[in-house]
């Protein structure tokens, strides 16, 4: 970012203010994660969670942002409020009610749905807390402490308000910060997580090579393949398949309309972040579940699914291939873009306007999507093996490196288009003359 980049945020007092916004909000979160539920021994907390940092507890508490190793108000997270989403989408789909009420209700329409996903995401915290509370009154730390000092149902009835309270309050942060702010404010919570740990996953990398555990050679060769998948996503994220369309020329009165070549971009990873964190969600929440309660068969399934295992990574790039084409399909409407390319009098070259158009469209954007798919599944399980071969922290993670890159990349586009609008330079400091 340059330094006329920098000049131009301050000469644009509502952007400013959007991004003191934005800040202020994440601060807020910060400091929620400090704060413990009540009753809980953070000494025994903080013995157990060391023992199980590369389990799914690792993933959790890193989408957490650390608020479950420290069993803070905000333990949960957002992740809630994410399944809650999963679930009200994948029923959009089998639902009449619900396809009507996002398609011809408009804007009553989608607030009746975020009205739905909201209680929804209470029902999943209730559920989650309750097995939170039953799990740590149960559990004890590697030397025998007690998780829970006064175990019974006044901590569990504690438990499942204030992480139900916390949530929801995330969840409203989350709103405010997209409504009033700059960019996706619950992918913003994530990404604000993930990086508050980064610290402290570098500061632990360098001990275990201090301690002879990672040798320079690994922590070089860690570096230098983290670096390749950091330039592969950017890489990626910014790969198009460009359509080109062709405007006829036509008159309206004097003056000659048309006779122009555009393009129609089409990203390769349309979805973005979404199916990375989705399938994490949906893995995480009934091993959640599983890890703190005392059933038996739950805590044999839950075994099974630890993040280094072939079954956890089999559904997770099933899982991430699916939402990668099902996001697509709710973002992107070929046929409403081949409609509007037939009005404005544009057509595809050799391509029939029409229905012919929307096919077309629709079989490039499915291929373009497979390969964006596998390429969301590739940077997100390789980096997996370095987690279960050297003990990397999960902050090093496939998950973790691609939902920093795609928010921070979406965040900085939000605000460079936001200056271009408004005719000042870009962030990078190009003119904006010629645009």
């Amino acid at each position: 970012m340059s330094m006329s980049g920098v000049e131009n945020l301050a000469r644009v007092p509502e952007l400013k203010n959007k991004l003191l916004w934005t800040f202020a909000l994440l601060a807020v979160y910060r400091m929620g994660i400090h704060i413990p539920i009540p009753g809980v021994d953070s000494a025994a907390l903080a013995e157990f969670f060391a023992q199980a940092q590369n389990t799914l507890f690792g993933i959790f508490d890193m989408f957490s942002g650390g608020g479950l190793s420290k069993m803070s108000i905000f333990a949960l997270g957002i992740m809630p409020y994410i399944s809650a989403s999963i679930i009200l989408q994948l029923l959009t789909v089998v639902s009449p009610e619900l396809k009507r009420l996002q398609k011809e209700e408009g804007e009553a329409g989608r607030k009746k749905i975020t009205q739905y996903t909201r209680y929804g995401t209470v029902l999943i915290t209730v559920v989650q807390g309750f097995a939170i509370a039953s799990g740590l009154e149960s559990a004890a730390s590697p030397t025998g402490a007690p998780m829970v000092i006064d175990p019974g149902w006044g901590f569990k009835l504690i438990t499942i308000l204030t992480l139900t309270s916390g949530t929801v309050f995330l969840m409203w942060l989350g709103e405010q910060m997209t409504e009033k702010g700059i960019g996706n404010g619950i992918s913003l919570i994530i990404y604000a997580g993930i990086v508050a740990g980064l610290p402290g996953a570098i500061s632990k990398t360098v001990q275990l090579m201090t301690v002879g555990e990672i040798s320079l050679f690994v922590l070089l060769f860690i570096g230098l393949f983290m670096a390749a998948i950091l330039a592969f996503i950017v890489f990626m994220e910014r790969g198009q398949r460009r359509i080109p369309i062709h405007y006829a020329k036509r008159q309206q009165g004097r003056r000659m309309f048309g006779g122009q070549t555009t393009h129609l971009p089409l990203k390769i990873n349309t979805a973005g972040v979404i199916p990375p964190i989705f399938a994490s969600s949906i893995l995480m929440f009934p091993a959640t579940v599983a890890q703190f309660s005392n059933v038996q068969w739950l805590k044999d399934i839950a075994s099974f699914m630890t993040p280094s295992s072939i079954i956890y990574n089999i559904l997770f790039v099933g899982i991430v291939i699916f939402f990668c084409y099902f996001y697509t399909a709710i973002m992107f409407d070929p046929k409403g873009i081949a409609e509007n390319i037939q009005k404005q009098g544009g057509f595809i070259p050799g391509i029939r306007p029409g229905n012919r158009t929307r096919e077309y469209i629709d079989k490039v954007l499915a291929r373009i999507t497979l390969w964006g798919a596998f390429y969301v599944a590739f940077v997100c399980v390789v980096p997996m093996f370095l987690i279960s071969n050297f003990g990397v922290p999960f902050y090093f993670g496939g998950t973790s490196l691609l939902i920093v890159v795609g928010v921070a990349m979406d965040f900085m586009g939000q605000i460079e288009s936001y200056l271009i609008s408004r005719q000042y330079e870009g962030l990078m400091g190009k003119a904006g003359k010629g645009r």
